[in-house]
């Protein structure tokens, strides 16, 4: 029922990638941020393929859309190794291209706010805003990006200081920095309904940009949104054997009382240092999420079921499922695609950005849904 419950937002979004990819709108993002593609990756000369491989695969991650990012992102691999003179062993721009995505990078958490919205169906939920976790999402995942570009350039001796360098990383650490300071002085109820209100603005912009965009090409906006709906059904009917299984695996978990002791060992290290418990049920869905996405998206469905779609728990599982990436599996992957076996740092810069994309998604929680 969930997987079904997710065919048409997919089919909307991938629907919607495509007529953005032949309105121009993809290759606008890449001409826009050409840039700051020249400050993360010094090594790849302007105008070279990689760079709007690269920059569609961002957009698609922007969107929430792992399952159109992921064959755009081997595609950027593929070109990025063709720059690479040691095909064994990862360049400097493969790593930050792969430490990038494995923080998760994402405007719009589509399949997580979708899941939330069935299971607010599920019951009974009235007036429930699945999109109230957007801008915390947003808050977690720009962390975690800055947390994962200043590992990696800090070992790649990248000229952070430098006036241009510096000058993007203190704006977006400001834009991030304000943005939270700003909604950490409203009352939990009023931050909460400003960040619903600002998610449901910026999915409708999104989906106005792409028509508009397709209008003015004088593109068939209609048979290129089919086109890309087509995969929709696809995409949301593969999940469900890992889904059916996880939830298994979770339910057996649970009934033997393992969940119980891995919790009460965290909790107990927790309450001996005076602070709160409450974030522990969502805590194993940003721990799994470094493994595995199909069982982080189960222990999340399980915390949907367990205290109810719109209690903190669940809120703090969603944010830590869409703010997050499955580390393990994308460095598998993405290596393994060109046949690159020393994978250097990467693993340990993708794994610090991951143990702080957690800390902050649990105090921006605190911050806006505690009661």
């Amino acid at each position: 029922e969930i997987s079904l419950g997710l065919v048409g937002v997919m089919a909307l979004w991938l629907g919607l990638m495509r007529v953005g990819e032949r309105a121009g709108v993809i290759d606008a993002f890449a001409r826009f941020a050409s840039p700051v593609f020249a400050l993360l990756f010094p090594s790849v000369p302007r105008g070279h393929a990689s760079q709007g491989a690269v920059m569609m695969n961002v957009s698609a991650n922007l969107l929430g859309l792992d399952n159109a990012a992921t064959p755009l992102g081997l595609k950027a691999m593929r070109e990025l190794q063709t720059l690479n003179p040691t095909p064994e062993r990862a360049s400097d721009a493969h790593i930050m291209f792969i430490v990038l995505n494995t923080a998760g990078l994402t405007l719009i958490p589509t399949a997580v706010i979708a899941m939330r919205q069935t299971m607010a169906a599920k019951q009974g939920l009235t007036n429930f805003n699945a999109a109230d976790i957007f801008v915390p999402t947003l808050l977690v995942t720009a962390i975690g990006l800055i947390t994962a570009l200043l590992a990696v350039a800090w070992v790649q001796k990248l000229p952070i200081w430098r006036p241009r360098f510096a000058a993007f990383l203190l704006g977006l650490m400001a834009v991030v920095g304000g943005v939270l300071w700003g909604l950490t002085q409203l009352p939990p109820e009023t931050a909460a309904t400003l960040v619903g209100t600002a998610g449901a603005m910026v999915v409708m912009g999104v989906v106005a940009l792409f028509l508009l965009a397709g209008t003015l090409r004088r593109e068939n906006a209609y048979e290129a949104f089919i086109d890309g709906a087509k995969e929709g059904f696809g995409v949301a009917v593969q999940i469900v054997p890992y889904l059916v299984a996880m939830l298994v695996a979770v339910g057996v978990f649970r009934a033997a009382g393992c969940m119980d002791v891995v919790l009460n060992a965290v909790g107990a290290g927790v309450r001996a240092l005076g602070l709160d418990t409450a974030f522990l049920p969502a805590l194993p869905v940003g721990l799994m999420k470094i493994l595995s996405g199909a069982g982080a998206r189960g222990l999340m469905v399980d915390v949907f079921a367990t205290y109810g779609v719109d209690s903190f728990p669940a809120k703090l599982a969603a944010i830590m499922q869409g703010s997050s990436e499955t580390t393990f599996y994308v460095l598998a992957l993405y290596f393994g695609s060109v046949g690159v076996k020393d994978t250097r740092y990467a693993l340990p810069c993708a794994l610090l950005a991951d143990v702080v994309g957690i800390v902050a998604a649990i105090v921006i929680a605190y911050a806006l849904f505690s009661h």
